[in-house]
């Protein structure tokens, strides 16, 4: 496979986070996965120890913490959620091969030297205040927020990058609008006085063209939990989002106007139809639900969503909402979505669950129940590929390596990928390319965002 050497040379932070590339290549282990399909075959070693590969795929690194973007400030680390847009219009960009990339920052308040403002925040005259949402005691501004990147398909290079959002924390996962935004969503509850000077736990909305810092409005109806992914139903505007907690629900939005967010609207938790208060995460014994079964479904409102102490999901289940092993990654399909319960399973290795939305409250399946890690664990971030297999980011911290899986339609699990670069980070951000063409994904830490390209109508389904 071959590798992009572009920003490899650079100075400053992102050529010392790189230093010794070469040297980072993990000792020989046994192999880290199973296959449940042929798929695209046994996984090749990357001399270069970053990311391992079927052979007949190669990866380009695209961005990396630390490089100098066009705004003067610096890529931030710990990459996490993303989204792909077609570029058009008034970008002055160009179109036709042009995609933006919509990136995650999951930073919270004690990421002081982590930002785009650099260590000690020596770039802040270049940061418009302005602009920031949240603050620290101190009066600085928080770290999280969105970086977008303009990348060219058939050149195999990024044109630019700038930051988009600015001051908000822990921006985990989101999602993309078919009105050609991404929502990112904060995932923290941390309150005002609590070492920062605003409530956080919001979603906010970042137009994918937007060539410089947005205004950062939080949309306070969608809730103040701690969010996690959000996608929306092209058909009704309806936006679903998870919650990354052990005792989760999982929500819908029902806005005043679709494809206007800020105009308000109503808040929901999903609730199965004649049991109230249902437990899906199938702990301790406990099986609520076995792989295959549909349940039915109704919504419970929900009031005080901008909850001031915290405890939107207790008030939630309280009422009858469902729980779930921390939901997290979310993507919608072919009039269906797909969300994954991290913990959830009898052995905790994770569970994905489809919902179908209906008329009267709709249905959800637990589509996978893992109960071996060398098949598939700790599943986060998803998307939906272009030819209908889900592809899931792993994020499991510790001596086990995280994998990009594909999941067939009828729930066959193969191995897509490898993160073997040293530290063990997660995976997380998959997404598509609109044309289908390149796959891009972050590793988290140190922060590098790869475009996979490869013979992805090669899959042998055997």
């Amino acid at each position: 496979m071959s590798l992009s050497r572009r920003g490899f040379l650079a100075s400053g932070a992102a050529g010392l986070a790189f230093s010794g590339l070469a040297q980072a290549v993990r000792a020989q282990a046994p192999e880290s996965y199973r296959n449940e399909v042929t798929a695209y075959g046994p996984l090749r070693r990357d001399p270069l120890g970053v990311f391992d590969l079927p052979d007949g795929f190669e990866y380009r690194i695209v961005s990396q913490a630390g490089e100098t973007m066009a705004d003067g400030l610096l890529v931030p680390t710990k990459f996490d959620g993303m989204g792909c847009f077609g570029v058009r219009g008034p970008l002055g960009l160009g179109g036709g091969s042009r995609v933006a990339l919509v990136r995650n920052h999951e930073l919270d308040k004690d990421d002081v030297n982590d930002g785009a403002c650099g260590i000690a925040h020596h770039l802040l005259d270049r940061l418009d205040m302005s602009r920031a949402y949240g603050r620290d005691a101190a009066g600085m501004p928080l770290s999280g927020g969105t970086t977008t990147l303009i990348y060219d398909l058939e050149e195999r290079r990024t044109i630019r990058q700038h930051l988009s959002l600015a001051g908000t924390s822990t921006n985990c996962a989101g999602g993309v609008t078919p009105w050609g935004s991404w929502l990112t969503c904060e995932e923290t509850s941390i309150r005002a006085g609590d070492e920062v000077l605003q409530d956080h736990g919001w979603v906010f909305e970042v137009p994918a063209n937007a060539r410089g810092l947005v205004e950062p409005r939080p949309l306070r109806a969608m809730g103040r939990f701690d969010h996690e992914a959000a996608c929306v139903d092209p058909s009704t505007g309806v936006v679903y989002m998870t919650e990354d907690e052990d005792d989760s629900l999982f929500y819908r939005f029902i806005p005043n106007t679709p494809g206007r967010l800020h105009e308000g609207g109503r808040l929901q938790a999903l609730a199965v139809r004649d049991a109230p208060g249902a437990d899906l995460r199938n702990w301790e014994g406990r099986a609520a639900w076995s792989q295959g079964e549909w349940l039915d479904c109704d919504w419970i409102d929900l009031d005080d969503v901008e909850s001031p102490n915290s405890d939107l999901r207790m008030r939630g289940h309280a009422a009858g909402a469902a729980l779930f092993a921390r939901g997290e990654g979310l993507h919608w399909g072919d009039g269906e979505m797909f969300f994954t319960a991290t913990s959830g399973g009898a052995r905790q290795f994770g569970q994905i669950v489809r919902h179908v939305p209906g008329e009267t409250g709709g249905r959800i399946q637990l589509f996978i129940e893992s109960s071996d890690d060398q098949v598939y664990d700790y599943g986060d971030n998803l998307t939906v590929a272009p030819w209908g297999h889900l592809l899931v980011c792993e994020d499991r911290y510790s001596t086990e390596i995280n994998h990009i899986r594909g999941v067939t339609p009828e729930g066959r699990i193969y191995t897509l990928g490898r993160n073997v670069y040293e530290g063990n980070s997660e995976l997380a951000g998959v997404c598509f390319s609109p044309d289908g063409s390149t796959m891009f994904v972050n590793i988290q830490t140190p922060g590098i965002t790869l475009a996979i390209t490869g013979p992805w109508t090669r899959f042998q389904n055997s």
